[in-house]
């Protein structure tokens, strides 16, 4: 079934490879939840310095970083860029002396904030094996929807499972609807000659509260040979009916193999887009507030919990223990769904992603890696508190475990065994990629 669902994802996206490997989108990977696939612990081997494969790749990188770089038109316009970072820099240090709150204290989110203001516009998600697309997840359970609903008349029994899946939202209830759906194939399947079996009644308890509210389970039957009639029930009124039809289907195996794909067909999963974005330290300094989509709270909560602050503050003037103020954090943290990360350059550029609160700091850790000019050099990221983030240490730990929700700002540094080679070096001024610098948002 597994190979049946590739290939039909293939003829539909034949412009793209489609990739099954990797987290969350695989469609017959046994997942409860999104933040299950997101939880997978990644294996980590504990060491206490580079390995040799890593010392080689370092020292590769550090060749080619001493290496002039060619183009010296495109370095004049990141210069430009790089003269605009430190004249921010200057003023940030001569202010930094005032005593001012930040911008995220001194007002609340509202409606009326204007976009320019926050962080990000909103949470956006890709599904590869639909389209290259990056959309709101709203709209993306509307392509979905309309994605399968297209493919009907092509292939209405696997595309049906698909649609039960992806097109429902209790999970409780898609369970339900399986099992009593797989229960009526396969009483038909050992007891081919009973009529009682044949033919289900539509105002039945078990089919009207289980199954017909569910949307796909309806092309599932047609698919598995059953028709819509009306018949005389034992009360002499008439009634729709299902009737199963061998002759709609090749054989019984078909029952089986509907069965399967039933059993094993997993929802289309959407992939979190990091909405990368390049800032201007002036430009992060202003861009501080969250969207509602950011948030594990509906908007009318949202507005209880703005109401609630002031009593927080308040409280957070009152002699607490270490517990009581932990369990609080925790407890704020949780408040949300994502999280804004920043990575501070000693040349002042920040990057930015868009993390899901149960993703792991390795995520974090490639998200950096795959932006870098020398991807090979191993670097270190440092926590506003101070405390510095080790792959080997902190790879499996959650964005909610190293307390880094909703916001933060990481620095980057380069790692001991390199940074002395990498401060002689004539491009140690060199972090990100060119085609990543270009980003950096006008201002």
């Amino acid at each position: 079934m597994a190979d049946k669902i590739k290939k039909f994802f293939q003829k539909k996206k034949v412009d793209a490879k489609f990739k099954l490997a990797g987290r969350g989108h695989k469609l017959t990977e046994s997942t409860t939840s999104s933040h299950d696939s997101v939880k997978k612990d990644i294996p980590v081997v504990k060491r206490s310095g580079l390995s040799e494969e890593s010392k080689v790749a370092a020292e590769a990188a550090l060749a080619r970083l001493n290496q002039k770089r060619e183009n010296p038109g495109f370095n004049t316009s990141l210069a430009a860029i790089q003269a605009q970072v430190r004249k921010e820099l200057e003023n940030e240090k001569a202010s930094s002396s005032e005593a001012t709150p930040p911008v995220e204290a001194q007002k609340s989110f509202t409606e009326e904030d204007l976009p320019k203001n926050f962080a990000a516009s909103g949470v956006y998600f890709k599904c590869p094996i639909i389209s290259n697309d990056v959309l709101p997840r709203d709209e993306w359970k509307k392509n979905i929807k309309t994605f399968l609903y297209e493919q009907l008349e092509e292939e209405r029994g696997l595309t049906a499972c698909l649609i039960i899946q992806s097109c429902n939202n209790n999970r409780e209830k898609i369970d339900a609807c399986v099992e009593t759906l797989c229960k009526y194939l396969e009483n038909i399947i050992n007891h081919p000659d009973e009529d009682k079996y044949q033919k289900i009644r539509m105002t039945n308890r078990a089919f009207s509260e289980r199954v017909l509210p569910l949307e796909g389970s309806m092309e599932l039957l047609l698919a598995a040979g059953f028709d819509q009639k009306k018949l005389t029930n034992p009360d002499g009124l008439e009634e729709d009916y299902l009737i199963f039809n061998k002759d709609n289907v090749p054989s019984l195996d078909t029952l089986n193999t509907l069965i399967d794909a039933l059993r094993t067909a997993e929802p289309i999963q959407l992939e979190l887009d990091r909405n990368l974005q390049v800032l201007l330290p002036s430009q992060a300094a202003c861009k501080v507030q969250l969207p509602s989509s950011f948030y594990a709270l509906s908007p009318e909560e949202f507005k209880r919990e703005q109401k609630l602050r002031a009593e927080a503050i308040e409280k957070s003037q009152m002699l607490r223990t270490k517990a009581m103020r932990e369990k609080d954090e925790m407890r704020e943290m949780r408040k949300y769904k994502f999280a804004i990360i920043r990575i501070r350059f000693p040349d002042g550029i920040l990057l930015q992603g868009t993390f899901s609160v149960y993703e792991r700091y390795n995520e974090i850790h490639e998200f950096v890696q795959e932006n870098l000019e020398h991807s090979d050099l191993p670097f270190v990221l440092n926590t506003p508190t101070g405390h510095k983030l080790i792959l080997e240490e902190d790879a499996n730990k959650t964005l909610i475990d190293l307390r880094i929700v909703p916001a933060t700002v990481l620095t980057f540094a380069w790692h001991s065994s390199v940074a002395e080679e990498i401060s002689r070096s004539p491009n140690r001024d060199v972090y990100l990629k060119p085609e990543i610098m270009i980003l950096v948002q006008e201002m």
